[in-house]
Parts: structure tokens; sequence; C-alpha cells
């Protein structure tokens, strides 16, 4: 198959290396060199070049606040293939797809470049989007099949609903415990993992960030954040070691 892809960062380098064994790829980047520094597929050095490409596929790796935008600019140099993209949150998209009638697939890796090892992804997961063309779930099935990894179907609304829980939650306490550091040095282990994970988060693009907690789904999310925040404090200003314990064992089961 002949697959394009737009953007050379880690995501669209990655898919590049992984596709390439297999399947016609070039790679569209209006940065040059980094499409130049994945090597091993065809450089594509500007749009008239993508008409004689002629991409089957098209996958967008472009960063989340510019997937709409890259996908406006080579539309017109496109023709009967499937386009795809990889948005950590699908709000745009779905009105995109259906203004411009192609068939497509949108997806959402959860693994990500920041915290996997992308040499080895077993166990990791993906979503397809359930209103994704048919042909081209099966071919992104059976690739991410082929790593190991486990695929999931949701519709779009599911997608950012779920997004709005998995990602803002553990996002926010990240950026929390960030904001109550200070220069102390702490030896501790379970403060040594929280560094990790908000260091990890924070190396994040900023424009991702505030996508993440800009869902419509995200406040609701932190107002129950808060509001166990709150119980917490009423335990700890009432010593009451009984309220405490029967919070300890319902935490106990939702983490189960």
């Amino acid at each position: 198959m002949r697959i394009l892809i737009l953007g050379c960062g880690k995501m669209g380098s990655w898919f590049a290396k992984q596709l390439s064994s297999d399947n016609e790829v070039a790679v569209y980047d209006i940065d040059k060199n980094k499409a130049k520094a994945i090597g091993s597929v065809k450089v594509l050095f500007d749009l008239p070049e993508l008409s004689l490409f002629g991409p089957e596929l098209v996958i967008n790796a472009v960063s989340l606040q510019n997937t709409v935008k890259a996908f406006e600019g080579v539309v017109s140099n496109l023709s009967n293939c499937i386009i795809s993209d990889i948005a950590s949150i699908k709000s745009e998209l779905p009105d995109f797809y259906k203004r411009h009638g192609f068939r497509f697939v949108s997806m959402h890796p959860m693994f990500g470049p920041t915290f996997a090892n992308m040499e080895s992804l077993k166990e990791e997961s993906v979503i397809i989007i359930k209103e994704s063309d048919e042909q081209g779930k099966q071919f992104f099935k059976k690739f991410y099949s082929s790593l190991g990894l486990r695929v999931f179907e949701y519709s779009f609304k599911e997608h950012d609903d779920m997004m709005a829980y998995s990602l803002t939650t553990p996002f926010a306490a990240s950026l929390v415990f960030a904001a109550c550091v200070d220069k102390t040095a702490v030896p501790g282990t379970n403060f040594a993992r929280q560094m990790k994970n908000a260091k990890g988060v924070l190396s994040e693009d900023d424009h991702l960030l505030a996508e993440i907690l800009f869902n419509p789904k995200s406040l609701p999310q932190l107002e129950k954040i808060t509001a166990k925040l709150e119980f917490l404090k009423h335990i700890i200003k009432a010593k009451d070691y009984e309220e405490a314990k029967r919070f300890f064992n319902k935490l106990r089961k939702n983490i189960e």
C-alpha cells in the first residue's frame, strides 16, 4: 500500500519506520530536516508531489492543535484514499470528516512517545473510532495486532468522554503535585515516582496539555477531584480514624 505520513515528530517517525517494511511509505513535514532524518522512506518536499505519489492511505501525525489545519492543507491534493488521524481529543474531527466526505480512520494510540518503550509495545493499547471506514479499520487492526497491541473500539463521543477521565484525572494529579513541589531534597520512593510522572506530563507539548484540560468533559472530572480533596480535608481536620479507615478501604476497592 502507498502510505503518506504527515508530520515527522516522534509518532510520525514511528509510523514511518514500522510501516515501511511492508508498504511504500512517503513522509511530508514543513520542517524538511525532520523528514530527511527518518531515512529509508520517500520524502515529499512540496504539496504537488502528494498528487504524484498518489497515496492510498494518509496518516496525519502532526500535533493535536494542527491536525485539522494539516488536513485542510492537503485534501485538495488527495483523491480516492483513506485519511487517518491519531488525535488524543476528537472534538473538531467528526465535522471535518463529514464536511469533506473522505473515507477515514480515526485512532488514538494510547502508548505515546513520552512514557512507553516504543521498541516494545506489547500489551499497550490503541483506540479505533467505531465510525471509521471498515476497510481502514481492518488494516490498522492487523498492523497493531502484529505488534502485540490491544485494540479497542469506541465512538467519537465515547472516546472523548473516556479521555476526560483517563487523561484529565492523572494529568491534573501530576500538575497539582508539581505546583506544590519546592527545592527540598526528598529521598522517598513514592515522592520520586510522583516526580517522574510529573516530569513526564510536563514534557508534553503545552497545546496538548491545554487541549486535554479544555475537553468539555474535563471540568466535571476536576470537580470530582476537588470534592474528594475537600472530603479528605474534613477527615484530617476531625482526626476521625474510623472515617479515614472507611475511606482507605473504599479507595482500595476502587483500584482492585
